[in-house]
């Protein structure tokens, strides 16, 4: 890992990242909220649309999502962006990580500090803040195209006029009394409670409500990611948010087969979540955090993988249509209707959707198997309402809506 200091820059692979701001908690210091903004070759926004904070969690070309909140058993905070530089639209020439402070400047946030990382948990550089003082606002560094790649500048530039100063000055439309920007936590109807964005994932979360949909990829959490061989049973960490749908994602070259299960309360497997049998595996599906303990997963496999649980937010949105391979998972938000299903692959090809039950006193999801069959096919289906597609193939697939 390379440890920057302000001015420094490094070349970073144009791939999947993680940024996380960091400090150490206290009762007398702030909250920190971090915040990404994507610019053009002026230097500023396009639109409103490419500020990613809490309150506007993803982009919407997908390049940059923001993750949540962690907290570490030793009192230090981190906020988690994910970045895709692959992803970023051309005519986007910077990636600007920043934050703000919620009631507090950043001479009072200690051992401040931004960090990237790939998705492995490998640590790419780091950039240790020492000179805060009254700022309230604050860009850490930004990711900068520079000869057909990316790289990473340590920027550390304060403001002392908030996340809204920081905004206005790359382009965004800022009005007098801002509600999507966090320069103050939001009006909470009583009872008193603390506002959404400060409360730490470790803390515990509401069940989800009946429109799970609508509001699970709101939830957020740092990612968790597994390396490993063979087969193993791994316990995810306790900020998972109980009762809510994670996406569950693996990488694996040349195993005979891969398989995730997901445990009992003993440990043991007790139901599948994937199963495939290519030579090279990037397949993602879902699990569902138990109410009262961590969620645990066994995985088999004969060769080296890599598991990783991710936000709802992770799962690609089915609009009009989406291609693929191999198992995955998508998120369908419309309405009831058709959908149309072409596979290209010699074995099973299986469609699963789930969706909310219209009976209030039935909390698990009704399942309907829209796709059954085997090879090559071309068919459709009914949908009856929005919610999840579990996809299990061996090939190439393409899943439109509407005939």
């Amino acid at each position: 890992m390379t440890v920057m200091t302000k001015g420094g820059n490094l070349p970073v692979p144009a791939a999947g990242l993680q940024v996380a701001v960091t400090w150490r908690q206290g009762a007398q210091v702030p909250d920190v909220d971090v915040s990404a903004l994507l610019l053009d070759a002026t230097g500023r926004v396009r639109s409103d649309a490419d500020l990613v904070f809490y309150n506007q969690p993803a982009h919407p070309s997908g390049a940059v999502r923001h993750l949540g909140k962690g907290q570490g058993a030793d009192g230090t905070g981190a906020d988690w962006l994910w970045l895709d530089l692959a992803a970023v639209e051309l005519g986007m020439d910077r990636v600007v990580v920043a934050a703000s402070t919620d009631a507090g400047t950043f001479g009072q946030v200690p051992f401040l500090d931004v960090r990237v990382t790939l998705p492995d948990g490998q640590q790419v550089a780091s950039f240790p803040i020492g000179d805060a003082s009254t700022e309230t606002a604050f860009v850490f560094g930004e990711f900068y195209r520079r000869n057909g790649g990316w790289k990473f500048r340590a920027v550390g530039q304060g403001y002392a006029s908030g996340l809204a100063g920081l905004a206005t000055d790359f382009g965004i439309s800022v009005a007098e009394d801002p509600a999507p920007v966090p320069v103050a936590p939001p009006p909470v109807a009583p009872p008193p409670a603390a506002p959404p964005h400060a409360a730490p994932v470790a803390a515990s979360f509401p069940a989800p409500p009946a429109d799970r949909l609508a509001a699970e990829p709101a939830l957020s959490f740092p990612p968790f990611t597994h390396r490993a061989s063979g087969k193993e049973r791994v316990t995810c960490p306790p900020n998972l948010p109980p009762g809510a749908r994670v996406v569950v994602e693996i990488e694996c070259r040349d195993s005979i087969s891969v398989h995730i299960d997901s445990c009992d309360a003993y440990g043991r497997a007790d139901r599948d979540l994937l199963s495939t049998y290519e030579d090279e595996v990037h397949a993602r599906t879902f699990a569902t955090v138990p109410e009262d303990r961590p969620l645990s997963l066994v995985v088999r496999a004969d060769t080296p993988w890599t598991l990783r649980v991710l936000p709802l937010a992770h799962a690609r949105r089915l609009v009009h249509s989406l291609n693929g391979r191999g198992p995955d998972l998508l998120v369908y938000e419309g309405s009831a209707g058709v959908l149309s299903f072409v596979h290209q692959g010699q074995s099973n090809f299986v469609v699963w959707h789930y969706f909310t039950s219209d009976d209030p006193e039935w909390r698990d999801d009704e399942e309907d198997l829209l796709v059954n069959e085997v090879g090559r096919l071309d068919v459709l289906a009914p949908v009856r309402a929005p919610g999840l597609l579990r996809i299990e193939a061996d090939g190439p697939w393409r899943i439109g809506v509407g005939g």
